[in-house]
């Protein structure tokens, strides 16, 4: 059996190699506030208000986290201060791999250029990426395509900047919502899903399924 092998693998960052805390961060910041189901009440909303601070024009990520912790805030009725956005914030560059990524990830490196495109900043993403244990072949952001994914102008930036098409990438994701949707939709065809278990499956967009990053090196035969 043929397998493929692309000129690129690209991945999203944040949720599928970073360990995306910001759960851990509301309840650092309100769990001593809220009772265990408010609580994981918060938490959803406040992932759902990321998603709709993004899906407009660009903004920096730092507004992203301030208006969507202040609008969790106030649908949950607890008080918002400036200072606790800022901490979130804060916390992001400072997150570490999943316990399965760099070993995965190294493994894919030796024969497939690695490549991020991620909805962080360029201030914070270095940090995260110092972080895999793999050397990437280039790291895009938001800042720098000026737009979020789920939108598209971001993966068209990447093909731009790297001088392929969606015929030449195999994308991995953890997320329908932010990656792999859009990736259909673009027609990228070669996709895998690690399944950490924050979204359910869907078969409708057609992709490989591994339960975490060692896997993925048995994707490509390696």
């Amino acid at each position: 059996m043929t397998v493929f092998k692309p000129k690129f693998v690209t991945f999203d960052c944040h949720g599928t190699l970073i360990y995306f805390a910001m759960d851990k961060a509301a309840r650092a910041l309100y769990g001593d506030k809220l009772d265990e189901p408010a609580m994981q009440q918060f938490i959803t909303n406040f992932s759902a208000y990321r998603l709709d601070e993004i899906l407009g024009d660009w903004k920096p990520y730092e507004e992203v986290v301030y208006n969507s912790l202040e609008r969790t805030c106030r649908r949950n009725g607890v008080a918002f201060r400036p200072e606790d956005a800022r901490w979130v914030y804060e916390q992001v560059p400072t997150w570490g791999p999943h316990p399965d990524v760099p070993e995965g990830l190294a493994k894919v490196a030796k024969e497939i250029p690695l490549v991020i495109l991620s909805n962080a900043d360029d201030a914070q993403i270095p940090h995260n990426v110092a972080r895999l244990g793999a050397p990437f072949h280039a790291v895009y952001t938001a800042e720098q395509a000026r737009s979020y994914k789920p939108r598209m102008k971001g993966f068209e930036y990447m093909f731009d900047m790297l001088g392929c098409g969606p015929e030449d990438v195999c994308h991995v994701s953890s997320s329908f919502r932010y990656d792999l949707m859009t990736a259909h939709d673009l027609g990228i065809r070669n996709k895998v899903w690690v399944n950490r278990r924050h979204e359910p499956a869907n078969p409708y967009y057609g992709y490989t399924e591994i339960a975490d990053i060692s896997g993925l090196p048995g994707v490509f035969g390696l």
